[in-house]
């Protein structure tokens, strides 16, 4: 019995070791290709002095946030700042616990995986109100009630879009719905969410995208954030690796938006054609696959920074009345939509 225990809980740290590598590891070179890609498209020079094409600018980066000194403001609340740092990480790390990297290759294949990622990902903003009000500063604070005005005004559309391919596959299990996106129609158009479904989820696609946007504090809604305004809002009192937990967690929730678009509506590790992997299985079948989901995902980044790179910030109002005003009946219209298609037509 003893021996069991043990094992298991051996299999459970190895898979949390691994998952926590591949995050840190994922989310280092996002840092380095956000600065090259916004570099290229602004037509200016990125990282290119430390290491070869700039490679180790972000391992330098966090060599010198492990050497800065750790400074807690005259009058904050200690033991909440400390925390707060730690609370907004750790959600954008337990969502891979669900998330399909490829055929069989889930840490946990839950039977109601959508419940769980929409309940995680809620957490971020007690991490972010807590930053503010323990920071003892009026600007911190700021940033903390813009963020929770945010978060909960986008929440509401991205569930509703959530919504859309759980319909369509009839299971709320993250596996199931990949699952649910395999074969081809005319032996070379791919049953993923967004080409089927007479364009309904294609749309709720767009609406998750852009609430998805809002939800991790992305351009153009880095409202809570908004140097000109804020000094960077919520995070201003944080140095030294507080700060680069808040830095990691932006990055980190990037690419999990990107993973959980991929799953939901790009057909996972589903591949593009048949020929291109799809012939496989076993062992050869779970690399390729996870080279697909990794690719699909990598792509979405791309598409994250060239937003990033490109779109300028919004004004409060004009968020806030998109948000409530726009989205929300949107995402109400097409969960409607997406009965109606499963209703009539199977």
């Amino acid at each position: 019995m003893n021996s069991e225990f043990f094992l298991i809980l051996g299999r459970m740290l190895l898979v949390a070791a691994v998952i926590l590598g591949f995050v840190l590891f994922v989310v280092l070179y996002m840092i380095w290709g956000l600065r090259r890609i916004m570099g290229f498209i602004q037509v200016r020079i990125g990282p290119n002095r430390v290491g070869p094409q700039g490679l180790l600018q972000t391992v330098a980066d966090a060599l010198k946030l492990l050497q800065k000194e750790d400074v807690i403001p005259e009058g904050a609340d200690r033991w909440l700042f400390a925390i707060a740092p730690v609370i907004v990480f750790v959600p954008a790390y337990l969502v891979y616990v669900v998330m399909p990297f490829g055929d069989g290759l889930i840490a946990r294949d839950l039977n109601i995986g959508i419940v769980y990622i929409s309940a995680i990902t809620s957490i971020t903003i007690i991490g972010i109100v807590l930053a503010g009000w323990a920071s003892n500063n009026k600007w911190s604070l700021l940033g903390a009630f813009r963020a929770a005005a945010q978060l909960v005004a986008y929440e509401v559309p991205m569930v509703l879009a959530l919504c859309v391919p759980v319909i369509f596959a009839g299971t709320l299990s993250m596996q199931g719905i990949v699952q649910a996106q395999g074969g081809y129609t005319l032996g070379f158009i791919p049953h993923w969410f967004i080409f089927s479904g007479w364009g309904v989820p294609a749309v709720a696609f767009l609406i998750f995208l852009a609430a998805g946007l809002a939800e991790i504090n992305h351009i153009p809604f880095d409202i809570m954030e908004a140097e000109s305004e804020l000094v960077a809002g919520f995070n201003v009192e944080y140095s030294g690796m507080k700060f680069a937990l808040f830095f990691l967690e932006e990055f980190a929730a990037s690419f999990t938006l990107s993973a959980i678009a991929v799953t939901l509506f790009l057909g996972g590790w589903q591949p593009l054609l048949p020929f291109l992997g799809g012939q496989l299985d076993g062992f050869a079948f779970q690399i390729v696959s996870f080279l697909w989901f990794f690719a699909k995902t990598v792509l979405m980044v791309f598409v994250l920074m060239w937003i990033r790179s490109t779109w300028p910030r919004v004004r409060v109002d004009q968020l806030m009345n998109f948000g409530w005003k726009v989205m929300i009946p949107a995402g109400l219209c097409i969960l409607l939509a997406a009965g109606t298609v499963v209703t009539l037509w199977g």
